[in-house]
């Protein structure tokens, strides 16, 4: 039984001799790993790809908060008698008996939110006036949504209470109504006939997929303003919610989120209404699916690649079998065994396929380098991905040699020593 000492002396002799009879044949070995780079090339760019625009969607997607979700009148009912009941089917004594925890054990936090009809109002600054959509929230609203401010402060326990006539501004307003200016904190501006204080600038948002994959135009996250609710519904002259936003304890919490607070609601008001709700669930499951369909498009087209890789080892392999009958058959006479010869010929295959591999790995780099400079995605290749390239490469390699090894194990000592 061979010692481990043994066993590092014979892979050492193995690896030199697989070194030289690649070094005799050095054109079709070149070739052989020219086509496994270039295999391992393209499905770890592939894959890296795939994973920075993940990343890049779902850095979107976060920041519009992955747990939210939305609940608001159905008025798309095809009884006439329910639409036309009038309100909204939320009151402020429901959003206070949701507060004090009337229902919901899957639900972290909510936001009332009121707005007009048509969204949007006249946002005015001196002569300057811009039309932005208007919204009247609560305090947890920036935590669900993950707003942040990047100037000022975020509304106060006090601001909602006093109805204090304060507001938080997009980075589209600001840049619209303050000439750009960079410090709208503490200015002033008129919703309606009120004058308000601007107390805080919302850090802006891209929507870059949410607008490809058909989300509404007309609400721009960057160009609206934000002010108190309970002002706001003074405002309007109501004491209704137009839409209950929440947070859910953990995304797989959200369709049972929606019911719970569904029932809750059609049991405060008898069944008199119908509601409907979204979430950021069906955005991200759409998100899964494109960047799945691409990834598994992409590695099987990057798969022909290494496909091709293989079968130039199997090539190569082939053929130094046949040259190499002779010195089989005396490796035979000598005392090697059937399975020296097979390892042999695998270790060889194998070599060809890792050094491949390494080329490869060095070919994606610069072709990474290039996209993460053309694209803007954070592309980055962790150690796992390395690794597992380096395993398909040798994987590829056995795989590919096995074949021509077996047929060479395979070999009847006396026919290769009379073979010319």
């Amino acid at each position: 039984m061979r010692t481990a000492a043994d066993w590092k002396e014979y892979l050492g002799e193995s690896l030199a001799q697989a070194m030289l009879a690649l070094k005799d044949n050095r054109q079709r070995t070149l070739m052989s790993i020219i086509g496994v780079a270039v295999g391992i090339a393209a499905v770890m760019s592939v894959g890296i790809v795939s994973q920075g625009g993940r990343q890049y969607i779902f850095s979107e997607l976060e920041s519009f908060g992955l747990k939210t979700l939305w609940v608001y009148r159905d008025r798309d009912q095809k009884n006439s008698l329910d639409l036309a009941r009038e309100g909204s089917g939320i009151t402020n004594e429901d959003y206070a008996a949701l507060l004090t925890g009337g229902c919901c054990s899957t639900v972290a936090r909510f936001s009332a939110v009121v707005y007009p009809m048509d969204w949007q109002a006249s946002i005015k600054l001196g002569s300057l006036q811009v039309r932005a959509n208007v919204e009247g929230v609560d305090t947890e609203y920036l935590n669900i949504n993950n707003d942040q401010v990047s100037q000022g402060r975020p509304f106060s326990t006090e601001d909602i209470k006093r109805r204090q006539a304060v507001v938080l501004i997009g980075e589209s307003v600001r840049k619209s109504l303050f000439n750009n200016h960079p410090l709208p904190v503490g200015k002033t501006l008129r919703i309606g006939e009120t004058q308000f204080t601007v107390i805080g600038l919302l850090k802006e948002k891209r929507r870059d997929f949410l607008t490809s994959m058909g989300a509404t135009q007309e609400f721009d996250v960057n160009n609206r303003v934000l002010i108190p609710y309970t002002l706001f519904q003074q405002m309007l002259g109501i004491q209704e919610i137009q839409t209950l936003q929440a947070e859910v304890l953990d995304q797989k919490k959200i369709n049972p989120g929606i019911a719970e607070i569904q029932d809750f609601l059609s049991k405060q008001h008898r069944g008199r209404y119908k509601y409907r709700a979204d979430s950021m669930l069906e955005w991200t499951q759409t998100a899964n699916r494109i960047v799945y369909g691409i990834t598994f498009i992409g590695v099987l087209a990057a798969s022909v690649a290494l496909f091709v890789g293989g079968i130039g080892i199997m090539n190569i392999m082939s053929t130094a079998v046949i040259e190499r009958t002779r010195e089989i058959g005396i490796r035979m006479a000598i005392g090697a065994k059937r399975k020296d010869i097979l390892w042999q010929f695998l270790i060889e295959a194998a070599l060809i396929s890792l050094i491949g591999g390494l080329l490869g790995l060095l070919l994606g780099a610069g072709v990474l380098v290039i996209l993460a400079r053309w694209t803007g995605f954070p592309l980055q290749a962790d150690a796992v991905l390395i690794l597992l390239a380096l395993l398909v490469a040798v994987g590829v390699g056995l795989a590919s040699g096995f074949y021509p090894a077996r047929r060479a194990a395979g070999m009847n000592p006396v026919d290769a020593l009379r073979y010319e």
